[in-house]
């Protein structure tokens, strides 16, 4: 079974980290501004940024969750 990457909107306050860590799965959108995950299976080209980018995140909201 795959894997995607999926933010809690909730948790997220939109700091950019997780952007600027891996910015060909995550974006930011919205007013106020939150994480858009753009590509849910993650970066081929950099797997470990996903993991680095959830690590990284000041309010945890960022997972995997089976599909």
């Amino acid at each position: 079974m795959a894997k995607i990457v999926v933010v809690d909107l909730e948790l997220c306050f939109g700091c950019g980290t997780c952007r600027s860590l891996c910015p060909k799965v995550f974006g930011l959108e919205g007013d106020p501004r939150k994480c858009l995950v753009k590509d849910p299976s993650g970066d081929p080209s950099d797997p470990e940024c996903v993991e680095f980018a959830m690590s990284m995140c000041p309010t945890e909201a960022i997972t995997w969750q089976k599909s």
